[in-house]
């Protein structure tokens, strides 16, 4: 008795065989066998990560602190490069338009995710091959459907000039979509949108499936309508779901960059064209590296400065929804 109550107060001075929690301790020779093959599967992973992801990470943000040159010695030059990207008209002009992409693209992907997701989740004849259908457009090549889009896009032969004049009349001439400053833009932030939905929809109809049936089955009984059901009863769990989706759609629009490079080379000869209308803060980063001008510090500091608006909106949009009462 008095032997139990020692080992129990100094567990320090706990032998090996008695029991804690439980379970007994586990010699550490034996938890190190145990946990070897482990770690060896994960070893090229993470060698492959450091290679690959880190340690050029690394390397860009001692750079953004350098005047880096491809030939000749580099000095630290401090928080200059950061200076003179606040301080860049360019770069302010680019992150606007970044900021009006990805609030459509969101947006957008958001409503009609949701919208499918609901319809789809209904037991409706050909479904498995409608969700097959919308989910195309998220495993198909950035390239080929820019270029696709370029030729729908296009302000003589394309389709949507075709469908919108000599169709259903709603235009009286044809538009160059990609070649007006108002409309190049927004005509790529649909091109985003159509290739989301379809992931947007999957994520949607996962959460849809912890909505309790037994609810909506109660809220029909005590006479609560379509619209009520889902305001009261689907909503609410699907909060969750939209938080994760908003931040990570956030994230994809400010780092949109092959659409935008494609579609706005095909159709003015300029990456960001046509006159830097749809010039984002990747397609600015890029010029300033490859561009013409070899500026990789100031291109370092300026895709930091991207990543560090990115994570404070991200930051924001979660706690705006833990002020919502979500988890």
């Amino acid at each position: 008795m008095g032997t139990s109550r020692r080992y129990w107060a100094r567990p320090w001075r706990r032998p090996s065989h008695v029991p804690v929690g439980g379970t007994t301790l586990e010699p550490l020779g034996s938890r190190l066998r145990r946990l070897l093959p482990i770690y060896g599967l994960l070893l090229p992973g993470l060698l492959l990560f450091g290679i690959w992801a880190a340690y050029p990470m690394a390397r860009s943000f001692l750079m953004s602190f350098t005047d880096w040159r491809l030939m000749g010695e580099s000095t630290f030059v401090g928080l200059d490069n950061y200076t003179r990207a606040v301080t860049d008209p360019a770069f302010h002009r680019a992150l606007v338009a970044t900021v009006g992409y990805t609030a459509v693209t969101v947006a957008g992907q958001l409503l009609l995710g949701l919208g499918a997701a609901l319809l789809l989740n209904e037991r409706i004849h050909g479904r498995s091959l409608l969700r097959l259908v919308y989910y195309l457009p998220v495993i198909s090549s950035w390239v080929i459907v820019s270029l696709i889009f370029v030729w729908l896009y296009n302000g003589q032969t394309g389709v949507l000039n075709w469908l919108l004049n000599d169709v259903l009349g709603i235009i009286d001439k044809n538009v160059a979509w990609l070649a007006e400053p108002s409309t190049a833009l927004w005509a790529i932030a649909l091109l985003g949108i159509w290739k989301g939905v379809g992931w947007t929809m999957v994520v949607y109809l996962a959460g849809l499936q912890t909505v309790p049936e037994e609810l909506h089955e109660a809220a029909a009984i005590d006479g609560a309508g379509t619209r009520a059901r889902f305001r009261n009863v689907t909503l609410p769990f699907l909060r969750t779901t939209t938080t994760f989706l908003l931040v990570v759609l956030t994230i994809g629009g400010f780092s949109t960059f092959i659409p935008i490079f494609v579609m706005s080379t095909a159709a003015t000869g300029q990456i960001g064209g046509p006159l830097n209308s749809t010039e984002v803060a990747l397609t600015y980063t890029w010029k300033q590296a490859f561009g013409g001008g070899l500026d990789f510090a100031y291109a370092s500091a300026l895709s930091f400065l991207v990543a560090a608006v990115v994570a404070l909106i991200s930051i924001l949009e979660l706690r705006f929804a833990r002020a919502q009462g979500q988890p």
